[in-house]
């Protein structure tokens, strides 16, 4: 794999640029602060530490937000990280709405994928419901690892108003969380969407986020072949081909919904 860690000077040149960012887009809206998702784990906990630097321990809304799927742990360090950071937090339970939207559609019932998408969108629904309560914007925490392959929900967790960490691969989120001083346990902690049960980011992609990373720096986001990637890497060349696809296949998540050309 290759080395994507940054040296101390660029660690730092990153947290004054994220947090100069959320303050510019709380700015440039008009609004009273921000809201965002906490998960328990590292995306989530370096974005509410860097928006607290940026507007505040009064300005930053968390939201604890479980499902059936939620493990106790995950929750736990949730209410930790806002507690930790000095800010307000709501804990609001996300399975009676699904609930509510199996029992108006039991079709989707045993869906795993469908239903766990909904857990994702009804928790954006709950972002947006306290933030345009409080006047505040929704921040997102996906990073660019994750962007790159489409593993997010279309209008769930990709539902926010920005991404301060959106230009950080996974890797990086670590580093840079470490720098700020996210406790270790978080800042290594295994990656899940917790969409179902026992489900974790790396099992789910099929390959470990080192590896996404340097494939995605090298090929998606670099200048190299697929098979100079391979070569470079020490991978196969199938697993860049994969990553390659799954690049492909997500662009529509990434981008705004189309509509045709105008006529002439």
């Amino acid at each position: 794999m290759i080395d994507l860690r940054f040296s101390e000077a660029e660690l730092e040149r990153q947290r004054e640029h994220i947090t100069d960012f959320i303050r510019g887009q709380v700015d440039a809206a008009g609004a009273d602060g921000a809201v965002l998702g906490l998960s328990g784990g590292i995306d989530s906990t370096l974005t509410a530490t860097l928006a607290v630097e940026a507007l505040g321990t009064e300005n930053v809304h968390g939201l604890v937000l479980p499902a059936t799927v939620s493990s106790e742990e995950n929750m736990s360090d949730a209410e930790r990280v806002a507690q930790d950071l000095e800010i307000t937090y709501d804990v609001l339970e996300v399975e009676p709405i699904v609930d509510a939207l199996l029992s108006a559609y039991p079709e989707a019932e045993g869906d795993r994928e469908a239903v766990g998408n909904a857990r994702a969108r009804v928790r954006a629904v709950f972002n947006y419901l306290v933030a345009n309560h409080e006047q505040r914007l929704v921040l997102g925490t996906g990073n660019r690892s994750e962007a790159a392959v489409g593993y997010f929900t279309k209008y769930g967790d990709g539902a926010v108003d920005c991404h301060p960490i959106g230009n950080l691969y996974k890797g990086q989120v670590r580093q840079l969380a470490r720098h700020v001083g996210v406790p270790e346990e978080l800042a290594a902690k295994t990656a899940t969407a917790e969409l179902w049960a026992d489900q974790t980011d790396e099992d789910e992609l099929g390959i470990s986020y080192d590896a996404l990373d340097s494939i995605l720096a090298t090929h998606i986001d670099g200048p190299l072949s697929a098979t100079a990637t391979a070569r470079l890497l020490e991978v196969d060349a199938d697993t860049v081909e994969r990553v390659r696809e799954m690049y492909e296949r997500s662009e529509h998540k990434r981008n705004a919904p189309p509509a045709p050309d105008p006529l002439e």
